[in-house]
């Protein structure tokens, strides 16, 4: 889809419910992306407080069992999307949310394995044991002018590439790996995607699925916005909503509908052989 729709209210309208449609046609050849901060965790000032709203949970497990793909696909490293989402393990593996961090560096199937992308590995003792790393200033706004000159010179010495965020800024491996290359991967064999995010690091995961549909796949970009969204991302949007409460309520919103399309109708798993995965 091109240009973006701003919904409002807190039911799903019937100008939402038409712009919906096309990813419950063929639940069982769907895919349903999400961010987690700022999408399905409301922002706060210490990022290590940030948790799932309630029910964020539920509702993936619940688009899992009607969709082809339901993935998290977040900044964050993996481990701690799994404490903190604690989804509920499937009787049917093939019904596992997939779990997506550090931007794609690490992923996990929902099996209790967490596979780390191979060339990024190898620069984790620059940062400290892991493969990628975060500096914040919400807690101290005044701090930003320096935080960038400082991590700045550190990108320059270290050769990692500066990726800026909400009030943050992240060091990562310089990989041509982000959430576009994940969002392609994993809808690739699908017929239609949907991702939501809040972010300039979910720019990429939009712009994949513009492209995705001048090829033919039905896409939807939805932004979860607030006062402190840059105005680009819901320029990229083709949906925007009202922050994470307004973005679960249309996962859950999915997740019935999607059940209630997929009755009768076969369920084709979707794969992805990320970089470095050689799909075993």
């Amino acid at each position: 889809m091109t240009g973006h729709r701003r919904v409002g209210g807190s039911d799903i309208s019937d100008e939402l419910r038409a712009v919906l449609a096309p990813l419950l046609a063929r639940p069982a050849s769907t895919a349903v992306l999400t961010d987690f901060d700022g999408t399905l965790s409301p922002i706060v000032r210490d990022p290590s407080e940030a948790r799932p709203l309630d029910g964020s949970a539920e509702v993936m497990a619940e688009l899992a069992r009607s969709f082809a793909v339901v993935a998290v696909i977040s900044g964050r490293p993996v481990s701690y999307l799994e404490e903190h989402l604690a989804l509920p393990v499937p009787t049917d593996p093939e019904h596992r949310v997939r779990l997506v961090g550090l931007y794609g560096l690490e992923r996990s199937w929902g099996d209790g394995r967490i596979t780390v992308e191979p060339e990024a590995a190898a620069w984790g003792v620059v940062v400290a044991d892991a493969v990628a790393v975060t500096v914040h200033w919400r807690g101290a706004p005044r701090s930003e002018g320096w935080v960038n000159t400082a991590v700045g010179a550190e990108a320059e010495r270290s050769g990692l590439r500066a990726h800026p965020g909400r009030m943050s800024v992240e060091l990562r491996p310089p990989l041509e790996v982000d959430k576009g290359s994940v969002v392609r991967g994993l809808a690739a064999s699908c017929s239609a995607a949907c991702y939501f995010g809040d972010d300039l690091g979910d720019l990429p995961a939009f712009e994949t699925l513009a492209d995705m549909g001048r090829e033919g796949m039905s896409t939807l970009s939805i932004a979860a916005v607030d006062d402190e969204s840059d105005p680009s991302v819901a320029a990229a949007a083709d949906v925007v909503v009202a922050g994470p409460r307004r973005a679960l309520a249309v996962l859950a919103w999915l997740a019935a509908a999607g059940g209630s399309a997929a009755r009768g109708e076969g369920r084709a798993a979707g794969t992805w052989e990320g970089p470095g995965d050689s799909g075993s």
